[in-house]
């Protein structure tokens, strides 16, 4: 039997991109993922928080390299700009981390540019940042989506998100059974409520639902990404549903 150490090596010296990786869940990863001894590149749209968490990364102990670049990935020049932080930072890529996205209510608000601009964020560049992983993954290589529960829940007045994480299932889904010929694995995580700046409950609030177990620490979904990562090559792990304990859904 192999040893589990052997397994958590495969993410060492790694090259990977984590899209919205300045805050809550795409932090998380990022961190963990630079901890365990990867090279990580995070994309953000704001400059500050990019700074503190690579900050965060040159605090640890790990000896990996990190970088940033700050991108809006809803549009096509942002995409290019983060590919570009990719072959020249990393120098290629094998592990895509599509994370970043934006929380959204009802159709019956907002306009069509706040649509189309959600529509972009939390699913074109889902598919772009892939198009362009996958051209880089030469030797085999790994896509991990980061879905939701909304996909299954379908909650009413977040008809406009749910339709993001929907698409996100079902790409997932076809993606993976395009490029697995290919020696790449895709993985959809998807998470309940987890304590991110997406849920606009007071922080006291979010403290006494996570103690409750009725919410997730961005740790916990940081967890999951190492699961499906860690895995030896002839084991893919398709889906992944974190939920609360007590978040009955």
């Amino acid at each position: 039997m192999q040893p589990i150490y052997d397994y958590l090596s495969s993410v060492k010296d790694k090259r990977i991109l984590v899209s919205g990786g300045t805050t809550g869940i795409g932090r998380a990863i990022a961190l963990m993922l630079h901890d365990m001894g990867a090279k990580v590149l995070i994309v953000g749209r704001n400059q500050p928080q990019i700074d503190e968490t690579l900050e965060e990364m040159d605090r640890s102990s790990s000896e990996a390299a990190c970088y940033g670049v700050q991108a809006d990935l809803s549009g096509k020049e942002g995409i290019q700009t983060t590919l570009q932080a990719v072959d020249e930072q990393l120098g290629g890529l094998d592990i895509l981390v599509n994370n970043a996205a934006l929380g959204y209510g009802s159709v019956m608000e907002g306009t069509y540019e706040d649509w189309q601009y959600l529509l972009n964020t939390n699913l074109l560049a889902y598919l772009a940042l892939s198009n362009g992983a996958i051209t880089r993954m030469k030797d085999g290589g790994h896509i991990v989506n980061i879905g939701s529960m909304s996909a299954d829940v379908r909650e009413a007045n977040s008809s406009v998100y749910v339709a993001t994480k929907s698409g996100i299932q079902g790409f997932s889904e076809a993606l993976r059974k395009e490029v697995n010929p290919k020696g790449i694995k895709v993985s959809l995580i998807e998470p309940g409520a987890v304590d991110t700046d997406m849920q606009e409950q007071p922080d006291e609030e979010k403290k006494e639902q996570i103690k409750n177990e009725e919410m997730l620490e961005a740790n916990d979904i940081a967890m999951a990404v190492v699961f499906c990562l860690c895995q030896p090559h002839r084991a893919d792990i398709v889906n992944v549903k974190v939920r609360p304990h007590l978040q009955i859904i």
